[in-house]
Formats: C-alpha cells, sequence, structure tokens
C-alpha cells in the first residue's frame, strides 16, 4: 500500500493547484487526506472506514435515517454526523458526495451556494453515471472535480471492506488530478480505470446491465425452480452458476451452452409454454434473453443461421402473443 496522500494545505488562491503543490512525495512522514462523506449510505460509509483504514482521517459525515445512523455507529464509530455544509467545511482535503445520481447536482449546487466548498479541496462523487459536468458548481468554486465509481455491489456492512482489494475504479478527472488519483485508489487497494466523460453512461450500463439484471435472472431462477418443487434452489443453482459466470468471463461467447445455442427449438417451445402457464411475467424476459443469446451465438460461429431458423421461429411466434 502507498503512503498516505498529503496535499498542499494552502488554500489562498481561487484556482486550483497544479499538481505538484497539490501533493507531496510518498515518504511516510506526510500527513493524511483530512475527508469527510456526505451520504453514508452503503457505498460512502464503506468507503469512508476504508480511508481510515488506509491511515486517513474521516472527520465528518452525513446522514438522516435511523438506517444510515446505525451504519454510521457500526462503520466509522465515533466520526461527527453533521449536516451537508458542515460537512464540506470540515473535509479539508477531499470531501466524497455518495448520494443518489439524481440527487448529485441538487447537492453540489446547494455546496456551492452556502459556501461550503473551496479551492484546491479535492469534490469525488460515487456515481457510475455521471462523470465531470455534474460538479461544475464546485469547479467553478475553485475545487478540482473527481468522478470516483468503485465497480463492487455493496451491503453496507463490514463485509464489504474485504471486497475492496482488487477491485476496480471507474474514474474520470482533470489532467492535473491523476496523480492523485492513482495514490488515493492505491491506498484503497484498488486499480483504476479510465473512463471518458462521455463514456460514463455506456460504462455504468455496462455495470448495472451485468451486475444488477444478473440479481434479477438469478432471482427469476431460484422463483422457477420453487415451482418446480425444488426445496434448495440456490444449492442447485450454485455450483451451476458460478461455473458459467468464471467460463463467460474467461472464454466470452464460448462459454454459451444450452438449447439455443443448439438451435433446440423444440425444448425451447416448452419452456415457453410451461413458463406461460405457471409464471407468464418471466415469458418476456426469456424471450428477449434467448433472442439475445440466439445473435450472439451466430455471430460467434456456435449456431449456424440454417440450424436457427426453428428456434428464431418460436421465438418470433411466442414474442406476438406476449404484445397486446
Amino acid at each position: 500500500m502507498s503512503a498516505p496522500l498529503r496535499p498542499h494545505s494552502a488554500r489562498s488562491s481561487g484556482a486550483a493547484e497544479a499538481p505538484a503543490a497539490f501533493f507531496a512525495g510518498p515518504d511516510s512522514s506526510h500527513r493524511p487526506l483530512t475527508a469527510g462523506v456526505i451520504g453514508a449510505g452503503r457505498v460512502g460509509a464503506v468507503l469512508g472506514a476504508a480511508l481510515n483504514r488506509a491511515g486517513h482521517s474521516v472527520v465528518a459525515v452525513s446522514g438522516r435515517s435511523d438506517t444510515t445512523r446505525t451504519r454510521i455507529n457500526q462503520l466509522l464509530p465515533g466520526i461527527a454526523n453533521l449536516s451537508g455544509d458542515e460537512v464540506a467545511r470540515a473535509a479539508v482535503d477531499l470531501l466524497i458526495l455518495a448520494v443518489p445520481d439524481d440527487a448529485l447536482a441538487a447537492v453540489v449546487a446547494d455546496l456551492a451556494e452556502a459556501g461550503a466548498l473551496r479551492p484546491g479541496q479535492v469534490v469525488a462523487h460515487t456515481s457510475g453515471a455521471h462523470g465531470l459536468a455534474v460538479l461544475e458548481r464546485a469547479t467553478s468554486a475553485g475545487a478540482l472535480p473527481l468522478a470516483l465509481h468503485p465497480a463492487m455491489t455493496f451491503t453496507g456492512t463490514p463485509a464489504d471492506l474485504a471486497r475492496l482489494p482488487g477491485i476496480s475504479y471507474g474514474v474520470t478527472t482533470v489532467t492535473q488530478l491523476r496523480p492523485f488519483v492513482v495514490r488515493l485508489i492505491a491506498d484503497l487497494g484498488g486499480v483504476p480505470e479510465w473512463v471518458a466523460e462521455e463514456d460514463r453512461p455506456l460504462y455504468h450500463a455496462a455495470l448495472a446491465h451485468g451486475a444488477n439484471h444478473l440479481v434479477t435472472l438469478v432471482n427469476e431462477a431460484v422463483d422457477r425452480l420453487r415451482d418446480a418443487g425444488v426445496a434448495d434452489p440456490a444449492k442447485v443453482l450454485g455450483p451451476l452458476l458460478r461455473a458459467a459466470l468464471e467460463n463467460a468471463l474467461g472464454l466470452g461467447d464460448a462459454a454459451l451452452t444450452g438449447p439455443v445455442v443448439r438451435g433446440d427449438a423444440g425444448t425451447v417451445a416448452r419452456h415457453l409454454a410451461r413458463l406461460a402457464d405457471t409464471a407468464p411475467e418471466s415469458v418476456p424476459g426469456y424471450l428477449a434473453l434467448a433472442r439475445r443469446t440466439a445473435d450472439r451465438a451466430m455471430a460467434a460461429g456456435r449456431l449456424r443461421p440454417a440450424d436457427a431458423v426453428a428456434l428464431l421461429g418460436v421465438l418470433a411466434d411466442r414474442h406476438r402473443e406476449t404484445v397486446p
């Protein structure tokens, strides 16, 4: 792990400081960052705890709900729970905004209007979908903008800290802040993945499609196994899904197996018929994924177009039945 970062303490200029003046070298005499977290939810509280674990100092956080206060007590015991403005003023070096995507612009605007931001302060948000544009009011106040998105799912418990080492952070920032970001992420045990401003929505869509929709897909499979009389669906699915995930990450489309890639139209038709009787709400999702699987299998040369004719016909027929 790298030595803790040390931003320069001078804050008199209204302009963002150059990298050489912003932080010093890695020798151990340099002080840690003084940081604050606005929005101590699942992500914010865990990152705050990770910063403390890395030798930095989170001096204030904000959180209003009972759940958030409990999380703060568990992950950041003894840290002052203050208003957003107060947290921003206390966060001399680094302010983390871990608030919902749609609330981010308003939070930044409120902090700027309150005069709670300062030149040279790093203002970082954890949104995957947003880049630097949403931090424009902070930049206008002289702060240094940073989009810092951990590519991980969070529960908001101490168990999350064990998952952080080795993860990637989707980063968008200004050029002069890159050395600082590299060292900050190294302190957290992670790896930076540089994402262009215009690519943030695509980056986030990929993660949401992969992780969030995976949860939905797995739970759909769990429910259908229960419908089929399986007492412990997780026991059945666990080994299969872990192997499928590892194969997909390692082999790409070569990992495809099952009736779609084999062109087994009859099997797919029976699946759809039974789903329509038992769980009609699952049919549209099955159809969409089966069609996309067929497309990818054909593009990869795993399914010959001639062998896919009957399969695609089944999918098209059932799709027409489900469209009002």
